[in-house]
């Protein structure tokens, strides 16, 4: 059992969309005889990419899993979204990999999404390989390619271990520099051996020298040797690699083409020669749920069981599907786990591998199984499973920060608690989006990654759960507040037959300071006002203050005095009370210089150098404010406060100003004074739309 742990191989395939990830899976399942015909992206029948919102962009939504068997390894491999819009998905899974394949488009070259997946390796500590595609396009060149591979990715370095025999439409075979061969394939993909061509023999030389340099730098010993002048043998430069890779000293660079089918038997040679299996990989730390120390566990088949769920599927017939990958010790067929963020023990019926939109029962998993349960009661992705007896509660990533919120609401009357109910079960599969209601605007906010993202939400609405769905632009909370004291008369007197209606009482009302909410202070002396009115004074203030004077939002941050009135002995009761108190609030208001507030955000943008002139200037334009800039490795981190009025559609105006290379959060500050001609502007357009 300990040998098939040492024979997995978890591979993430990462990239921006469009480098080819999906095809390159598919094709390597068809060389390791998984499917018996290679799928194609543009023709929609590929095994990795099944939702069918993801056929009608031809683009991966989710992270799709498959296992493929190739000299004796079984290797999973995990094909990951390259757009923005869904790089949470991306983000959780890589999460489960022992090591990742950067794919690159050999044309666009290092485009944004890559980018970003390569810092996330480096933060999780993923042994990576570069893998450069399409070499037989046109316009493709390979030392463009690669040189744009070393601009961005300088630690680890990457270092060429292969190299193209051809170019564009002539692309027919790899020099692979360790065993000084050349590879050549046929249209079919077929691949002879055959001699390095004459006129890349220097080259070839010069090339093998330098990677040999490279990767004596994971091994002290052959470093001594080399520079002794000693040639070493293919074993020894491959130990070397492999140990190199694992260890994060270098990256090695291959090349080929997936629609191609060229080079693709010797990326999955260096797979399961080259990266790591589970065992290889460093002890995974976490912590003891109930001694808060921490604790941690090796790759060890005795070891007590333990693993973490990093993604789950929403399925309305077949109920949840929770992903896990096992960290220590073994799993059954069925059988019962803790779960130690939620205190509470699960049984599982069936254990489950994944086959693109298939599950298959599995008869067991090792430390490195990347398997699936159905129908656990309170697990969620980023939940921790192990042993009852020997518990450990691991440290998930945390999912992106949304970017872009909408106002959701039922096409269909009646639908509205139907949206929330299926959002929510949405949101078990997909940890980026958030959902919430505004209690002001009494809107549902749909928060996600970018409008793609949110549209495909909505589209998978109507495909699972038959509930169809408007987006708006959700309303800004705006609020309203005073500024000036004021001293009135709130007074209600209505003569009917019978019981009459009477109170009477004077108010003084102040602003108070930004954020300090509503103060009421009891202030009568002599009983003009007798001890059990007077809380009806308030309640009719605070309601009556719901609606502010200016256009019906709720006024804040005031303090309202009771310190005289009246009463009758007779016709006087609370709701009489409550009525002089509201209208007190109505009158003081009105004379109190009544103006409005709007909601304030911190807003961090993070960007390469290059773009601070126009992301300062749009900033300026939005009426925000800059405070604070700092740098973080390569890039610029401007800290600003804007309203958020300015910055609801912030999302997409920033990804085309950096190319897509800017990143932003934002969440809430304070409430701010709008300036008095804006504040005209929205008065109008509020009251407007109520009279409409």
């Amino acid at each position: 059992m300990a040998e098939m742990v040492e024979k997995l191989r978890n591979i993430a395939f990462v990239a921006h969309g469009g480098a080819g990830k999906t095809s390159l899976a598919e094709i390597m399942l068809y060389k390791a005889g998984v499917t018996t015909r290679i799928g194609r992206v543009e023709e929609g029948n590929t095994a990795m990419d099944f939702e069918p919102e993801e056929l009608k962009r031809q683009s991966s939504i989710s992270t799709s899993f498959h296992q493929l068997a190739w000299n004796k390894h079984t290797v999973t491999l995990i094909d990951t979204p390259g757009d923005q819009n869904f790089f949470t998905d991306t983000v959780m899974c890589m999460q489960a990999a022992d090591g990742a394949v950067i794919v690159v488009d050999a044309v666009d070259g290092i485009r944004v999404q890559t980018e970003q997946a390569w810092e996330y390796t480096g933060e999780m500590n993923i042994p990576c390989a570069v893998f450069i595609n399409k070499l037989d396009k046109e316009r493709s060149d390979f030392s463009k390619a690669f040189q744009n591979v070393s601009e961005f990715f300088e630690d680890p370095k990457p270092i060429k271990i292969q190299i193209p025999i051809g170019a564009e439409n002539n692309f027919k075979g790899i020099v692979d520099l360790i065993t000084m061969k050349a590879y050549n394939f046929d249209a079919d993909g077929k691949m002879t051996t055959g001699e390095i061509p004459a006129d890349m023999k220097d080259d070839v030389e010069a090339e093998r020298e330098a990677m040999i340099e490279n990767i004596a730098e994971a091994d002290d010993d052959l470093v001594e040797r080399y520079l002794e002048g000693e040639e070493l043998s293919e074993d020894d430069i491959k130990s070397a690699l492999r140990k190199g890779v694992i260890a994060r000293i270098f990256v090695p660079v291959l090349c080929g083409s997936a629609t191609g089918n060229i080079g693709i038997d010797l990326l999955m040679n260096f797979i399961v020669n080259s990266m790591p299996s589970p065992q290889d990989l460093p002890a995974k730390k976490g912590i003891h749920p109930d001694k808060k120390e921490e604790i941690e566990r090796s790759p060890d088949i005795n070891a007590p069981f333990s693993a973490f769920v990093f993604k789950t599927i929403a399925d309305p017939y077949a109920g949840q599907l929770s992903i896990l990958k096992v960290v220590s010790g073994k799993l059954g067929s069925d059988g019962t786990f803790y779960n130690s963020n939620k205190g509470t023990k699960e049984r599982f019926n069936q254990l489950l591998t994944l086959t693109g939109k298939e599950q298959k029962p599995a008869s067991g998993a090792v430390p490195g199984s990347i398997v699936a349960v159905a129908k656990l009661k309170e697990t969620a992705t980023g939940d921790t499973l192990c042993d009852d007896g020997n518990k450990i509660q691991f440290k998930c990533i945390d999912p992106l920060p949304t970017l872009i919120s909408f106002a959701a609401s039922a096409k269909t009357k009646g639908d509205e608690d139907k949206i929330y109910s299926s959002l929510n079960k949405l949101l078990e599969e997909d940890p980026g989006l958030k959902l919430e209601r505004n209690s002001q605007t009494k809107e549902i906010l749909l928060s996600g990654r970018g409008q793609v993202h949110i549209e495909v939400v909505v589209e998978k609405l109507k495909r699972k759960f038959n509930v169809e769905v408007a987006l708006n632009i959700p309303k800004v909370p705006y609020k309203e507040t005073i500024k000036k004291k004021v001293r009135v008369q709130g007074r209600h007197k209505k003569q009917t037959g019978g019981h009459g209606q009477f109170g009477d009482c004077w108010i003084q009302m102040e602003p108070l300071p930004r954020g300090a909410g509503f103060q009421f202070v009891d202030a009568i002396v002599g009983g003009s006002i007798p001890k059990t009115y007077i809380p009806a004074v308030e309640k009719g203030v605070i309601e009556a203050s719901e609606k502010g004077v200016l256009a019906g939002f709720p006024c804040v941050d005031f303090k309202v005095t009771v310190d005289d009135g009246s009463y009758h002995a007779v016709d006087s009761s609370e709701m009489a009370f409550k009525i002089a108190g509201s209208l007190a609030y109505r009158k003081a208001v009105e004379q109190a210089k009544p103006v409005l507030l709007e909601p304030i955000m911190n807003i961090t943008v993070v960007t390469p150098d290059e773009y601070m002139g126009d992301i300062m200037g749009d900033m300026n334009g939005r009426r925000g404010r800059v405070i604070g800039m700092d740098s973080e490795g390569k890039k610029q981190v401007i800290k600003a406060q804007g309203p958020l009025a300015e910055f609801q559609t912030y999302a997409p105006d920033l990804r085309s100003m950096t190319g897509g290379r800017g990143l932003y959060s934002m969440e809430f500050s304070h409430y701010d004074e709008v300036p008095a001609q804006l504040a005209e502007k929205i008065i109008e357009e509020v009251n407007k739309e109520k009279e409409s």
